[in-house]
Parts: C-alpha cells; sequence; structure tokens
C-alpha cells in the first residue's frame, strides 16, 4: 500500500484534511460527531475519510469520496 502525502497541494484539493475534518466535527451536535466517530472506530478510517465520504455520498450517491464526486444539479 502506498502512502499519501498529505501535505501535497493536490492533496489538499482533493481531500479534507485533518485540520478541516477537526474544524468541521467541531461545529456538529454533539450526537452527529459521537456517531461520526464511532463509525470511524469501527472501520478503522480517519474522521477526515468519514466525513468526506458523508459530504461526498450526499452530492453523488455514486461516490466513495471527493475525487469521484460528480454532482449533478438540474
Amino acid at each position: 500500500m502506498q502512502a499519501v502525502d498529505t501535505h501535497s497541494p493536490e492533496h489538499a484539493s482533493e481531500h479534507l484534511s485533518p485540520v478541516a475534518a477537526k474544524m468541521i466535527l467541531a461545529a456538529l451536535p454533539e450526537k452527529i460527531q459521537k456517531a461520526l466517530l464511532a463509525h470511524a472506530a469501527e472501520t478503522g478510517y480517519p474522521i477526515e475519510m468519514v466525513l468526506e465520504m458523508a459530504i461526498a455520498g450526499f452530492l453523488d450517491s455514486e461516490c466513495i469520496n471527493f475525487s469521484d464526486c460528480k454532482p449533478e444539479y438540474s
């Protein structure tokens, strides 16, 4: 498995950063925070990935993350 450089400009534009994820998480109601953190713990995914998948899935039900998210608005 190849390591991902989370500090590159490309990564910053394609994925949610850990810092941004913590800021978003802090702004959510405690019940939602707990559910997202529990899901992250259950899956072993970092919280930024869980948040990204949740947002991307809302925008495009067939995508996994922001990179393949192609929402279409009418």
